[in-house]
Parts: structure tokens; C-alpha cells; sequence
């Protein structure tokens, strides 16, 4: 399980000595198999605004692109990034930064054209595996800004090993009452003041009316509920949430799916949101099952691979078919997507 220093610091103290912090943790039952910073390689990383963006006439997919830097003349870099174009904000790695992996950066030729810089991903800098195209960043952020203005300090990601007996550790909120104990120190727990700041919640539809649950499987699954959501728009998520979700070592997807994989990693409860109409029969009725899988039974994941199912498994069914790998990953014919 990998765990972020940044993020478990604000629920309690984290030691300075990270050997020694480690070597605790390992003590405890809790090894520590891997360190890894992130956001360390920013020096020479500024935000810059792309102001042309031409096909590269020798390519057909590279672009030739100028950027404004904040400092001197437009500087012209080629980029093959499918999502760059004109006037968006993106991190620029100038000549002589080095990115993470020790890869520095120089002043090149790519098929004839000079190459002054680098556009860069969020995985090429170090901060989390979006590599599908280059980082766009808010606007209103100033240009030349350096990037670590930006995003704030690096941080440091430790790969956790947590043992079967040691479930309550399997969350960052875990990890927080552990190192607690470990230091006798206060553990403060997320989102406690703001819940109770919150109005109280005005009753509406009743869930019923719209899913029904059954849990066929109650020796499997004790307890699972759902919840309806209308009115929200599923779109990229904040800053602050693909960083979390990165950190972690999840994939940002978008804000819908982000917030359910934040409260795993925050509280080790697992959440799966399913894109409704999807589920609903001829009828428009929702059905929900939790029981066991059939032997042979298939189901294409997330991932968009096909899963041959067997009868020790656990399905989220509809009375027609299995939608989700419970408690592992959901199924991709009803993910939650910007049509949802």
C-alpha cells in the first residue's frame, strides 16, 4: 500500500529521520519495502503560455510549438503530445533542468526542426502516471511561475507492506492511528469539523424507489448499501484530488470516480459508482445483487480486460448480469463517464 507523507501529516505528526520513521514502522510489523519522492526534480520548470502550435512538417504527429516562458524571447519547442494547442498553459522544462530518472534536459534537433525545452506530463515530472498528454494547467496562473510555486513541495510515497492481521492499517487514516500510537501523539481525524459544520440533510426520495439491494451472499458480504446521486456534473477532477488519487498510486479518471477511490485510500471503505441508467432493465428498473459468481461466468473490467469468473468470487450483479468484481474493480460497461 503506498502511503504519502504530505497527506499523512495532516492527521498526525510525521517524523523528520525518515530512516529512523522507517525503521519504526518496520519494528511495528509494518515494512517498508520502498521510498519514493516525488515532485523532487522542479528546478527550471516554469509555467509557460503556448502562444502557436503548427504541424511539424515532417511528422504526423509531432508539433512545432512557441512558448512564452516569462523571461526573454518566445522559446520553440516540438511537441508530440496530442492534446497541445495554442493559448493553453502548460509546465515547460527548459534547457539544463533535469526531470526525474536523471533525464536532462537540452537544446535538440527532432526531424530538422530545433527543439529548445520540453512540454511536460504530470508522469514526466514526477508527480503522478498521467502520460496521455501534456499537463494543462488553470488559467490565471502566472507565466514564468516557477512549478513548484505551483503544486507546492514534493512529497515522499512509502510502499507499505500491511499484513492480514493487521486490516486497520489499510487506510491512510490507519496509518495515522498507528504512527499516533507509535509516538504517543494526537491523531487528528479528516473531514470531522466539516461534516459537523454541514446543514442537516432534508429527507428526500426514498433510495428504494428508484434501486432495490439484495445480499444473496451474507457470509461474503454482511452489509452493502447504496446511494442515488442526480445533478452532478462528472468532469476532471481538482488539482488537490488527482494529486491524492496519483499519490496513492491510483489513475485519476475523473471527479466521480477520484472521490470514491479518495475515501478507500482515506478510510480503507471501498465505493463504487455506477453510471445508473446503465443498470436499469427494459423496465427502468434498478436491481442490485450481491452473490456469489457462476463458474465460467465473464465479465470485462475496467481495465478492458475480460475476466473468466469462478464460483469463490464475488459479484455486484443486476438480475441479468455481473456489473462489478466486488471489493477488486467494476465492470466497464457501466462506468461512470463525462456522457453519465
Amino acid at each position: 500500500m503506498k502511503v504519502s507523507l504530505k497527506w499523512l501529516s495532516e492527521y498526525t505528526q510525521v517524523p523528520g529521520d525518515l530512516k529512523a520513521f522507517c525503521d519504526r514502522l518496520d519494528l511495528t510489523g509494518t515494512g517498508v519495502e520502498g521510498v519514493e519522492q516525488t515532485g523532487e526534480a522542479f528546478e527550471g520548470v516554469v509555467v509557460a503560455r503556448v502562444l502557436t502550435c503548427e504541424p511539424h512538417p515532417d511528422s504526423d504527429h509531432m508539433h512545432v510549438v512557441t512558448v512564452d516562458v516569462g523571461a526573454g524571447e518566445p522559446v520553440q519547442i516540438v511537441c508530440g503530445a496530442p492534446n497541445i494547442a495554442a493559448d493553453i498553459l502548460v509546465p515547460v522544462a527548459t534547457v539544463g533542468a533535469v526531470l526525474p530518472g536523471d533525464f536532462k534536459i537540452k537544446k535538440s534537433k527532432l526531424r530538422g526542426q530545433v527543439s529548445c525545452g520540453m512540454c511536460c506530463s504530470q508522469r514526466e515530472l514526477g508527480l503522478g502516471s498521467d502520460h496521455s498528454g501534456i499537463w494543462i494547467l488553470p488559467e490565471g496562473t502566472p507565466v514564468g511561475t516557477p512549478i513548484a510555486e505551483v503544486i507546492g513541495s514534493g512529497d515522499t510515497v512509502l510502499d507499505l507492506e500491511i499484513t492480514p492481521n493487521r486490516p486497520d492499517c489499510l487506510s491512510v487514516v490507519g496509518m495515522a492511528r498507528e504512527v499516533g500510537a507509535m509516538y504517543q501523539q494526537p491523531v487528528t481525524y479528516p473531514l470531522a469539523a466539516d461534516v459537523a459544520k454541514l446543514p442537516a440533510v432534508t429527507a428526500g426520495p426514498d433510495v428504494a424507489d428508484a434501486v432495490s439491494v439484495t445480499v444473496a451472499e451474507t457470509d461474503r458480504c454482511p452489509r452493502y448499501t447504496a446511494r442515488v446521486i442526480d445533478n452532478v456534473k462528472v468532469g476532471p477532477s481538482p488539482d488537490w484530488l488527482a494529486e491524492r488519487v496519483s499519490a496513492a498510486g491510483g489513475r485519476p479518471i475523473n471527479n466521480v470516480v477520484d472521490v470514491t477511490n479518495y475515501i478507500l485510500y482515506l478510510y480503507g471503505q471501498p465505493l463504487h459508482a455506477f453510471d445508473l441508467d446503465t443498470l436499469a432493465d427494459a423496465d427502468g428498473k434498478v436491481a442490485v445483487v450481491v452473490r456469489a459468481a457462476e463458474e465460467g461466468e465473464e465479465l470485462v473490467t475496467l481495465d478492458g480486460e475480460k475476466r473468466v469468473l469462478s464460483e469463490d468470487m464475488t459479484v455486484i450483479a443486476t438480475p441479468q448480469r455481473a456489473v462489478a468484481l466486488a471489493g477488486v474493480m467494476g465492470g466497464l460497461d457501466t462506468e461512470v463517464t463525462e456522457a453519465t
